[in-house]
């Protein structure tokens, strides 16, 4: 073993105290290790990571960042260019789309989550598709995802009244359902949850049927469920999918409607005997390199990301997290290919079945863990990359002593696998890929989304030569690559544009 990343994630650092769970857990691993090793903090959000100026980063975004070892413009920012710009709307995708339903007065359904956090989303984009729809001549209904994680747990209602003045102006784009992001995003393999999203949305099946999606809002309050948890409501008895009708998954961010596209493709096929059922599905971005869907923004992975670079150099590496993350440290770190490198050694742990993550805090970090010291022992690989998700996971549930047991738990686990791997001479860099459990509001006000916090980062280990480097400042995700093969002692390539962070 030569070299660990190991990735904390949601762990930010911030000096604040009310509503910081980091600053309120007990950490002894993590303070020893950022008073005895070399110890800095790194920039997570906004151009660092490709995203738009203040924009806040995440776990996507800053695993692809860290893989590539370069700041590689995120959909996000694409797609706002294009929409100012003009050629949003001059969209080849789209308007072959359009055509398609136009001459047979079919619909589209517009699927995707109602929010301006820009992790997976952005309203704007689904207003576009509304503009464009209205100026081609074209019918297009909207099935509302309500956020209330990576924005407030309450604050659906401005999403929805902003949708509806654009639907007012623009005469269609009319709200056909409304359903909680629990239910139409998960990517944990909850099946059950998909298909109660997918039943409203394509069969205008629910036990929810109100008049209004302010109403469906309202309504959801009252039995006590935040945006995240809204349970699949119905408008006006629904607009559901009929044979010829196309959908417009508006989310750029694949991972989370992965589940939901497939089904509805599955749902096409099936019941309305569509042959080219993929065909019916657009996509705002590549979800899989295996989905046959039209891709609205298709994007080219970067090349030479740390994965090849190992890979041709003839090392082995290890990537190691729980299902809720396993994307992350190998899809999104390979800069969008599923595909196993030669030598790349991939272990999922299956994140635990509960609703949500603050009934289980330890979510299964110590299986993690154990299971990367076993495959270390029997495999010997020379770089592992390890994500501990539990402070963003249970971190978004906006419980706070739950994400003080959470972190603390990490703690622990970090401990366990630190004093393993100086047993095996490694060289450690701990971080965080964004903030998310430093800042959790207040009971009255809990915070559940991302922030824009520095995050940590400790090399431990280092000998020789490189005792006497420090961590440089001004440092991103996007230099961790490059000091991984500055550890390793090997050239970086031409296309990583980030740098070394030991000076």
């Amino acid at each position: 073993m030569d070299v660990a990343l190991i990735i904390l994630d949601g762990w930010g650092i911030s000096e604040t105290q009310e509503g910081n769970a980091i600053r309120a857990a007990n950490t002894p691993i993590f303070d020893r290790l950022c008073s005895d090793e070399k110890y800095g903090t790194l920039e997570t959000g906004g151009e660092s990571v490709g995203l738009p100026e203040g924009g806040v980063g995440n776990s996507k975004v800053g695993h692809l960042t860290i893989g590539a070892g370069r700041i590689i413009e995120q959909e996000h920012t694409q797609i706002n260019r294009a929409i100012k710009d003009g050629s949003f709307f001059q969209n080849d995708v789209l308007k072959s789309g359009f055509e398609k339903i136009k001459s047979t007065e079919n619909r589209a359904h517009i699927i995707g989550l109602l929010s301006d956090a820009g992790v997976h989303s952005d309203d704007t984009h689904i207003h576009a598709m509304i503009e464009m729809a209205s100026d081609s001549g074209v019918e297009v209904v909207t099935h509302v995802i309500t956020d209330g994680r990576d924005t407030p747990p309450k604050s659906s209602k401005g999403y929805i009244s902003r949708l509806e003045k654009v639907v007012g102006k623009k005469g269609t784009g009319r709200i056909a359902t409304v359903t909680g992001r629990y239910y139409a995003m998960d990517r944990d393999g909850n099946i059950e949850r998909t298909l109660q999203a997918h039943d409203a949305i394509m069969r205008g099946e629910s036990n929810y049927m109100v008049k209004s999606g302010l109403v469906a809002i309202e309504d959801a309050y009252t039995r006590g469920e935040t945006d995240e948890f809204i349970k699949p409501t119905v408008i006006n008895g629904g607009d559901f999918f009929n044979r010829g009708d196309i959908i417009l998954m508006a989310n750029f961010r694949a991972d989370r409607m992965r589940q939901m596209s497939l089904m509805c493709e599955e749902t096409i096929g099936k019941y309305f005997s569509e042959k080219n059922s993929s065909e019916r599905i657009l996509t705002m971005s590549n979800y899989d390199e295996s989905y046959k869907f039209p891709v609205v923004f298709p994007t080219e992975g970067p090349k030479n990301t740390i994965g090849e670079i190992l890979s041709k150099g003839g090392l082995t590496q290890l990537r190691i997290a729980e299902t809720e993350k396993y994307a992350h440290v190998t899809y999104f770190l390979n800069g969008g290919r599923e595909k196993v490198w030669e030598g790349e050694i991939r272990k999922m742990i299956p994140s635990p079945k509960v609703p949500t993550y603050d009934q289980q805090p330890e979510m299964n970090a110590g299986k993690v863990t154990e299971a990367a010291i076993k495959i270390i022992e029997e495999k010997n690989p020379n770089v592992l990359i390890l994500n501990y998700a539990n402070p963003d996971m249970v971190g978004h549930t906006g419980v706070f002593d739950a994400t003080v047991k959470s972190v603390e738990i990490v703690d622990q686990e970090l401990g366990k696998l630190i004093e393993f791997l100086r047993g095996k001479k490694a060289k450690i860099i701990v971080i965080a890929d964004h903030g998310n459990a430093e800042e959790m509001g207040t009971k009255k006000d809990p915070r559940t989304s991302h922030t824009f916090n520095p995050a940590p980062i400790i090399c431990i280990g280092l000998e020789g030569n490189l005792a006497q480097k420090k961590i440089r400042k001004g440092g991103g995700l996007s230099d961790i690559s490059p000091t991984i093969l500055d550890l390793l002692g090997i050239e970086k390539p031409p296309e990583m544009t980030g740098e070394s962070l030991l000076r």
